[in-house]
């Protein structure tokens, strides 16, 4: 199920690694796109919207509701 979740803090490249990182550690299949311009995180994945929230924001990033 794909899911968009706003994310700040994001503010390089390593960032956005970090971020899909951190969300393929918890779903290795999931297509993950992040994007630090828009603040904006795109997840494919069949974890729930918690668990994927919760993962990001282990990294270190605030993740909106």
């Amino acid at each position: 199920m794909k899911q968009i979740f706003t994310v700040t803090g994001m503010t390089c490249e390593h960032c956005e690694k970090a971020v899909v990182r951190a969300v393929r550690q918890l779903d290795r299949t999931a297509e993950v796109h992040a994007d630090r311009i828009q603040n904006r995180v795109e997840v494919d994945s069949g974890q729930s919207r918690e668990a994927l929230a919760r993962a990001i924001a282990e990294e270190g990033y605030t993740v909106a509701a």
